[in-house]
């Protein structure tokens, strides 16, 4: 699949700011799954400095800071994307017991494992209380193997929380998610790891995008997309296997995946400081669009 991937992000402040400085996730991450043919950002004012690097999880980050007062912020982000599915574990030969996988994370001292090894503990936005603990252990009975008893985990999430992006916010915690049983995807995705890091099982927050599809017979709308969450847990002698909660489903070509944290606080596309400002409100604008070819993407 190609796609096109606008992010677009606009600030207006009821006071001019002074200065402000943000950090940007907004380009996508470079993975053997997926292809990034041009990427660009166009920030209005335009900042003073701007400098592009890598962030402790690897992603590609923007640092910059507008010094000039201003009483409006454009960020619009925009990348042509090539993404094939991921493989995915073999159910006859990746079966090791999950029960087996913490001992052996922690016996792993070389370098990639203790990268690895970082993403079974507990962050900010995953604090869980033991009723969390046991919702996970549904799924995970002594022996099982760890992927299939993901995929059941994932499958559990869709089917008994409902989606309503009315019932929390950035700082809901997982422990009022589940006991709501309403939430996002954000919130699905911090539940879910929750679960599988209260097992010692490693599990990372992927920020992304989905292509959604417009009913039967109906046009896709513009800025109708938003941008997505999903989770990734760590299967030995396969990798991360990437799981879907939202969507009950192992993501494949249609996932584009632009950054990995332990949760949302790591890897939130926009986040700043600024001086100044008063009431503010913020409109988000996102489409991923489909592209019969790269030409067709890189001219839309």
């Amino acid at each position: 699949m190609i796609f096109t991937v606008s992010h677009r992000t606009d600030y207006e402040y009821g006071q001019p700011v002074a200065i402000s400085h943000h950090v940007l996730h907004l380009a996508p991450r470079r993975m053997p799954n997926q292809h990034c043919h041009r990427h660009a950002v166009m920030v209005v004012p335009t900042p003073g400095i701007s400098l592009s690097d890598r962030d402790y999880f690897g992603n590609p980050v923007t640092f910059m800071t507008i010094q000039e007062p201003h009483d409006q912020l454009e960020i619009h982000a925009r990348s042509v994307m090539e993404v094939t599915a991921p493989p995915r574990p073999d159910p006859k030969t990746h079966v090791v017991p999950w029960d087996a996988v913490y001992a052996r994370m922690a016996a792993d001292t070389t370098s990639e494992g203790l990268e690895r090894f970082q993403f079974a503990f507990d962050s900010p936005h995953t604090l869980a209380g033991p009723a969390v603990g046991e919702y996970a252990r549904e799924s995970f009975p002594v022996g099982r193997p760890l992927a299939e008893a993901a995929v059941e985990l994932t499958s559990r999430i869709f089917h008994d929380f409902k989606f309503d992006d009315s019932a929390t916010e950035v700082s809901t915690p997982v422990d009022e998610v589940f006991a709501n049983r309403h939430g996002v995807c954000q919130d699905f995705a911090h539940l879910q790891i929750a679960c599988l890091r209260s097992l010692g099982l490693s599990a990372r927050y992927v920020s992304g995008y989905l292509m959604t599809k417009p009913p039967a017979g109906t046009e896709k709308l513009m800025g109708v997309d938003a941008s997505h969450a999903w989770v990734s847990v760590w299967i030995p002698d396969f990798g991360w296997l990437d799981l879907d909660p939202t969507n009950d489903m192992i993501p494949g070509e249609e996932h584009v995946a632009f950054a990995w944290g332990r949760d949302y606080g790591d890897v939130s596309p926009v986040n700043g400081v600024i001086l100044g400002g008063g009431a503010h409100t913020m409109k988000v604008g996102v489409d991923v669009i489909p592209a019969e070819s790269l030409e067709r993407a890189e001219a839309s």
